[in-house]
């Protein structure tokens, strides 16, 4: 049987059923989400455990908790809502400012800092019906793009991790080095001798996850002596603080942040190549009058950004 054979006999409206079932481990409540009966509920329930030939829900004492296929279910769900959503949004007649739907970027933390304020402020001013919901990237997230990109709006990432991806530059930031202003090992300035020898924090340390600089750094001959690595950008300053640990970081993220974790903020010894800003997106969103709107508000945000 072809997918569209098995779709035809099903009733997505189940889909709708089956999430709000999953996420309230309850019938009476999961009708109360769907806005249905909850007779009507428990006969979709009846139809999805013979769809799938699984309890789903099984009750322990007087809860629900969920089998082991629900809870991979659980997670395959809210994507899918989202992907028909996307479908059933789309309209030739498109107008931003009577849309009512869910943004979702990926992105990580540094991005979301500098630029998810400014397209905030753009959404509420152009599209106010529209939610934006950014979601932290993670190496998996990026190493799968394709598949990340299936069940998101885009990607939020610099140049040279993803390719034959489409996408939308936005704006262009440099790199910088923080250290302690009580680091006596560091003077005005600081130099390549000085990267080889304080202890680092880096973000991930993968080998298909890093900061682009601290890569390029190793391709000077400059091996990081790792101390501390993290997950995300915005842990840096404070973990540099007080120490005479070093760490890169972007100018328009270090100077917002600097002052708050008590850093100092020091040009890059080396010629670093700038952070390439560009929003990611899968190829079905070409044409799609949502996204259109959606690429060029980026844009004028990555403007924002850029401004001096």
């Amino acid at each position: 049987m072809t997918a569209d054979r098995l779709l035809v006999n099903l009733d997505l409206n189940l889909l709708v059923t089956l999430d709000a079932l999953l996420r309230e481990r309850n019938v009476t409540r999961a009708a109360e989400q769907v806005g249905t009966s909850q007779p009507a509920v428990s006969a979709a329930l009846a139809r999805l455990r013979r769809y799938f030939g699984d309890e789903l829900l099984h009750r322990i004492g007087n809860r629900y908790e969920l089998t082991p296929l629900a809870i991979q279910l659980a997670a395959r769900t809210p994507p899918a809502l989202a992907s028909v959503r996307r479908v059933f949004d789309v309209s030739t007649d498109f107008d931003p400012a009577t849309v009512e739907r869910e943004l979702t970027i990926v992105t990580s933390d540094y991005a979301a800092t500098v630029l998810g304020p400014i397209v905030a402020g753009l959404l509420s001013r152009q599209g106010p019906g529209v939610r934006l919901r950014l979601v932290q990237t993670t190496p998996e997230a990026v190493d799968h793009a394709a598949d990340t990109l299936r069940s998101v709006d885009g990607i939020l990432l610099p140049h040279g991790f993803l390719t034959d991806t489409p996408h939308t530059d936005l704006y262009e930031d440099r790199w910088v080095c923080l250290v302690a202003p009580e680091n006596d090992l560091v003077g005005d300035e600081l130099t390549l001798a000085h990267l080889g020898e304080l202890p680092w924090v880096v973000l991930f340390h993968r080998p298909t996850a890093f900061a682009p600089a601290a890569q390029q750094l190793r391709m000077l001959g400059v091996e990081p002596r790792i101390d501390v690595v993290v997950d995300g950008f915005l842990q840096m300053p404070f973990l540099v603080a007080g120490s005479q640990r070093v760490a890169l970081l972007q100018e328009h993220l270090a100077r917002r942040i600097a002052p708050a974790a008590g850093v100092r903020v020091l040009p890059c010894p080396f010629d670093a190549v700038p952070v390439a800003e560009a929003f990611w997106w899968h190829p079905m969103y070409r044409a799609d009058p949502f996204h259109t709107w959606v690429r060029d508000l980026l844009v004028e945000a990555g403007r924002q950004v850029a401004m001096p």
